[in-house]
């Protein structure tokens, strides 16, 4: 099942590099087709009340000498993003079938190729196949930038290029050196100890024999990789000029996908691979993340470029689903998985939307161009949507993942029953343990007000007002590009539609998606529980004992509850 989710958009990219351009766009439609129907077989197949395990498990030897295996499997996490991947497959091809005139073989076989890679980081077991996954997306989306974006493409296909890479290796030195110590265990503490794997779970339970200072350096090691892929505060600034030089499919994928795969590596292994270390360090990575939410939004004040605003939110709302993270218990968590999906719907919508302007003005300055619901009401409706979707407008999906990130924020705290809140009489508010704590939460809140601001501003800008237009705008010269009528089309309302059902949906009634992700995030804040309770050592050796009062992996569901 997996492995078809995978090969599906591959053997579908290799015929489009082998067939004619007039053919291009239909196969990867179909292509886009195919795997977004068999993902929702696998939806439909997933046991959603034991998704904390890991599911269609398929593996087989691959380099046996140096304990490297094809290993597949998927929990409910995993599930929903790959997901979003299937959704937003089809939506770019459709997004991109006027915009790409020159070389439409070469982009949608690259495109392919992407999806393909960004369901094997989801679905890999093997810590070797996620890495090569996870490198293999920057070789695409370095191709869809440098030959299909702006003026400064070949700068921002570089910047990208190298920021995302050097990151990636030194979180691949983190990685390898937990697989050492696992090496050196001794062979009866574990099944899998004592041998050279990259087994992911195997992995895991050797992480718990690592001490605090051993830890802090693999977490330095993951979060170089992982933080410049989100990207957090300060290693963002490759994000903005990306997103504004990218095509509109790649800003789309990059926004929807490829910037999760770093939120989906933090979840994935920092938390679990060195969780004494990821605890102590997160008010550190917390402040981080109130500074990347502030800072960026006032950046977003300020900016003339619609594309550029959007992107410089990314770094925002991205900040709010780690912060999320961080809070270590069942509203955070689950609101920074729900983060995830609802910004790739919602910030892939503004992207597409920013895109078909693009197309009939050629600018994305809102000096240039603006009032433009009295010429394109359809589109102002979906601009107007997906912003407020964007801002948090309750009823809407972004107002249920920014609320619980807030709220879990705000519960994070092992101290704060004894003080003002506690003499206020609210102690009994719901405190969980950790490190975070009220301030944190307010501080994160007026971040939400600053959002609303920039984006209502861009509103009033671009969408209402008197009609503005560029003085040589003619929509129906674009050199070999068909001609576009003024308002949308069939085909880019049938783009649009998804995203604003999905929108609705998570919004109004977001009970199934919490269903879907209690067990995973339970087990997790049990595990997390169970590290808070049993700390390890803080010295420089190794205490392997430790190890053996930790559970080898997270809890099942019947733990649990027992």
């Amino acid at each position: 099942m997996l492995a078809s989710l995978m090969l599906i958009p591959l053997v579908f990219a290799l015929a489009i590099a082998i067939s004619s351009e007039r053919l291009a766009r239909s196969l990867a439609l179909l292509g886009t087709l195919a795997a977004a129907a068999m993902t929702l077989v696998a939806l439909v197949q997933f046991e959603w009340a034991k998704g904390e395990t890991q599911q269609f498990l398929a593996s087989t030897a691959w380099l046996p000498a140096l304990g490297i295996n094809l290993s597949l499997g998927a929990d409910a996490i995993s599930m929903l993003l790959l997901a979003l991947t299937a959704l937003l497959g089809p939506i770019c091809v459709l997004g991109s079938w006027t915009a790409i005139t020159e070389r439409p073989r070469t982009f949608f076989a690259w495109l392919l190729a992407l999806q393909a890679a960004m369901v094997g980081v989801f679905v890999a077991r093997d810590l070797i196949l996620f890495y090569i996954c996870f490198e293999f997306t920057l070789i695409p989306m370095y191709v869809l930038i440098s030959l299909y974006g702006s003026t400064n493409r070949k700068r921002a296909a570089s910047t990208f290029f190298l920021y995302t890479f050097t990151g990636s290796v030194i979180a691949l030195a983190g990685l390898v050196y937990i697989a050492w110590i696992n090496a050196g265990l001794p062979a009866d503490a574990f099944p899998g100890a004592g041998t050279w794997t990259f087994d992911i779970d195997t992995l895991q339970k050797a992480a718990g024999s690592l001490t605090l200072s051993q830890q802090s350096l693999v977490l330095l090691a993951l979060m170089a990789g992982f933080a410049v892929k989100v990207p957090l505060f300060p290693v963002h600034t490759w994000l903005p000029l990306a997103h504004t030089e990218a095509p509109t499919a790649g800003s789309v994928i990059l926004a929807g996908v490829l910037l999760k795969l770093g939120t989906y590596g933090i979840y994935r292994f920092a938390l679990f691979f060195t969780t004494d270390a990821f605890i102590y360090y997160a008010p550190l990575m917390a402040v981080l993340c109130l500074v990347g939410i502030l800072y960026a939004g006032l950046i977003c004040w300020v900016q003339t470029d619609v594309k550029k605003l959007v992107a410089y939110s990314s770094v925002a709302h991205l900040g709010f689903c780690v912060l999320g993270m961080l809070a270590l218990n069942s509203a955070g968590l689950k609101g920074s998985i729900l983060y995830m999906i609802n910004h790739g719907l919602s910030t892939g919508a503004l992207f597409l939307l920013i895109g078909f302007m693009y197309e009939r003005y050629h600018t994305r300055n809102m000096k240039e161009v603006g009032g433009l619901a009295a010429k394109m009401p359809i589109w102002a409706t979906f601009m107007v949507f997906f912003v407020m979707a964007s801002v948090g407008l309750p009823g809407l999906n972004g107002f249920v993942s920014e609320f619980l990130c807030i709220m879990g924020t705000f519960q994070a705290s092992d101290g704060w029953k004894t003080g003002i809140f506690a003499s206020a009489g609210t102690s009994n508010l719901g405190a969980t343990p950790g490190n975070l704590g009220p301030w944190y939460g307010a501080i994160a809140a007026s971040g939400v007000i600053i959002a609303a601001m920039y984006l209502l501003i861009m509103v009033g800008k671009v969408v209402f007002g008197p009609l503005r237009e560029p003085p040589s705008h003619d929509h129906h010269d674009h050199g070999h590009a068909p001609a576009l009528p003024p308002d949308l089309t069939a085909r880019e309302i049938t783009a649009l539609a998804p995203l604003a059902v999905g929108c609705l949906v998570l919004g109004i009634y977001p009970a199934p998606a919490f269903d879907a992700l209690r067990p995973s995030i339970d087990s997790a804040v049990a595990y997390v529980q169970v590290v808070r309770e049993n700390p390890v050592p803080t010295g420089n050796e190794p205490a392997a004992a430790e190890a053996q009062v930790r559970p080898a992996s997270t809890p099942t569901t019947e733990e649990v509850a027992r």
